[in-house]
């Protein structure tokens, strides 16, 4: 009788390739990533900061490198789109992300089945669209949205896969609060956390706020909040990635901390979660846990 494999997961967000990227950063994930053994890493949007060619170049090249390595999946974030040339789906969904497939795929939607687990990713990021308008002008291209065919989708890949097998959803916007900005990424975030829930997801994997974050929706679902490897990070805090692990009975999300001096990431806090069963909710940011 074997038992169920652990299933580890590298989860990179805001690279944000060009003039605030971090390349010493950079440097450090490609040659410390490979040695923590990884299932597979997940990367949850704004590989560039202007959707630029030479900024999706030099994350193609990074990625490809990730990729000799160890499985890897990647979805857009906010940055990664030019929304500007179909504001509201005008003309079409493809010219948003015209540049973005070039280099990526034309997969904005992918899933990654590796030992153990199942991966999918999600598109949360429309640009000016009507499911992410908001109120506030400065959220105009910058909010995102999960619409009900997305959850469903996933829900569908989740519902197909072998029993037992970890069930990780990938996007860009965060579900939770940011723990310094207090912002959700997603507009109509109660709906899409109901959503979220039926899914049947294990973990969501998610970025854009720039601080790190570990927590839970209703107690129930797990939620891993990647920094950002780039110069804005929020607060003058040091840059965070997660490694989350996931067994038959929990998941861990441990933050792996940037030490500019040594140029190197260490391991640091460490949150773990219930997989079955309602766990007492709980929200992780840098200065310790609050409620949700």
């Amino acid at each position: 009788m074997t038992s169920d494999p652990i299933v580890t997961i590298v989860h990179l967000s805001d690279l944000h390739f060009g003039g605030f990227a971090d390349l010493k950063q950079i440097e450090a994930l490609e040659s410390f990533l490979p040695s923590l053994g990884a299932t597979a890493v997940a990367i949850s949007g704004d590989l560039s900061q202007r959707a630029r060619h030479g900024e999706f170049q030099a994350a193609h090249l990074f990625i490809q490198r990730m990729r000799a390595q160890t499985p890897t999946l990647v979805v857009p974030g906010n940055h990664d789109i030019q929304w500007w040339k179909s504001p509201l789906d005008l003309l079409g969904e493809r010219r948003k992300y015209a540049k973005y497939t070039r280099y990526f795929g034309t997969d904005l939607r992918p899933v990654l089945e590796v030992p153990g687990a199942v991966i999918a990713g999600a598109l949360s990021s429309y640009g000016v669209a009507f499911g992410s308008l908001t109120l506030r002008i400065r959220d105009l291209a910058v909010k995102g949205h999960l619409p009900r065919s997305e959850t469903n989708r996933v829900k569908q890949i989740f519902d197909a896969a072998p029993p037992g097998v970890a069930r990780i959803m990938v996007f860009h916007h965060n579900v939770l609060p940011g723990g310094l900005s207090r912002r959700m990424g997603l507009a109509r975030w109660r709906s899409a956390h109901k959503r979220l829930l039926a899914t049947g997801a294990d973990v969501i994997l998610s970025g854009h706020d720039h601080q790190e974050g570990a927590g839970q929706i209703q107690g129930a679902l797990a939620v891993s909040t990647s920094g950002t490897h780039s110069s804005r990070v929020r607060g003058g805090r040091p840059s965070v990635f997660n490694l989350v692990k996931i067994d038959a009975q929990a998941v861990q999300i441990q933050h792996f901390r940037w030490v500019s001096g040594d140029r190197q990431f260490i391991p640091s806090d460490t949150f773990s979660f219930a997989r079955r069963g309602p766990p007492q909710v709980a929200v992780s940011v840098a200065g310790g846990d609050q409620g949700l």
